[in-house]
């Protein structure tokens, strides 16, 4: 009689925003004991996240990196794009889960937490009911970003809205307008736009751009002051000053 059946668990491991020692206390535990390690990256490029990680692998770690076949070559509204990029992830979610059925647990690296405009969501939604995954919380990217400026994001009741640089020029600025604190992310080559906007909406004076939070070149900049911005690791914010005693 055969015994019952082992299934490894894929583990969406959350790294924080970028300082190896804002992990939490299980991430750091997963990535050091785990053999099989899965991260996200750029072809060329070794990838934030695996760069997080270094030193912390044991030594005969098995690594699978995860080259995106397309980054900023397509535009988002290609269907091109979609296509591209759901052929990719089915192809991950194929090998994580036959490792995952062969007995072996895997960690997945994710920058920041892994259900925040992450990738490691869409292996998640391919992967939940067919393997066991569980998902390990990690600090925000933007929460790096507004502590490095050393004031509060927030205060009694202010609204806060994240948004992407992405969004159209017009709807940014209804947003930067409507809200009382704002983190806007996916900077890169839409910072003109997003200048733009900021001033559109009477909020450039309040306006903070702060690259590579948490990471040793961590900077801070008004956004009045900045000439140019990281394209990937940047975030705009705009603090609340909303009620307090």
């Amino acid at each position: 009689m055969s015994g019952p059946v082992i299934t490894g668990t894929i583990h969406g491991v959350g790294l924080g925003p970028g300082a190896p020692d804002l992990l939490s206390v299980r991430a750091d535990r997963l990535v050091r004991t785990t053999r099989h390690i899965a991260y996200f990256r750029k072809a060329g490029r070794p990838g934030q996240a695996r760069r997080i990680a270094e030193g912390m692998l044991r030594a005969d770690a098995i690594e699978f990196p995860m080259e995106y076949p397309v980054t900023t070559e397509i535009p988002v509204s290609d269907p091109r794009y979609n296509a591209c990029l759901s052929a990719f992830y089915a192809q991950c979610t194929e090998k994580l889960a036959a490792l995952a059925r062969s007995g072996e647990d895997v960690i997945v690296l994710c920058e920041g937490d892994p259900f925040f405009y992450g990738s490691f969501m869409h292996l998640h939604s391919r992967l939940s009911g067919v393997v066991p995954v569980h998902v390990v919380p990690g600090i925000t990217g933007m929460a790096g970003a507004w502590n490095a400026t050393g004031m509060p994001i927030t205060w009694g009741d202010d609204v806060l809205t994240v948004a992407m640089a992405t969004l159209p020029e017009e709807e940014l600025v209804r947003r930067i307008r409507d809200t009382d604190a704002l983190v806007v992310m996916k900077i890169g080559r839409n910072l003109p736009k997003l200048r733009r906007a900021v001033a559109a909406a009477g909020r450039e004076e309040a306006a903070w751009l702060v690259e590579h939070a948490a990471m040793p070149n961590q900077k801070v900049t008004p956004l009045t002051e900045a000439e140019s911005v990281t394209p990937y690791f940047s975030i705009l914010l705009i603090h609340g000053q909303g009620r307090r005693p």
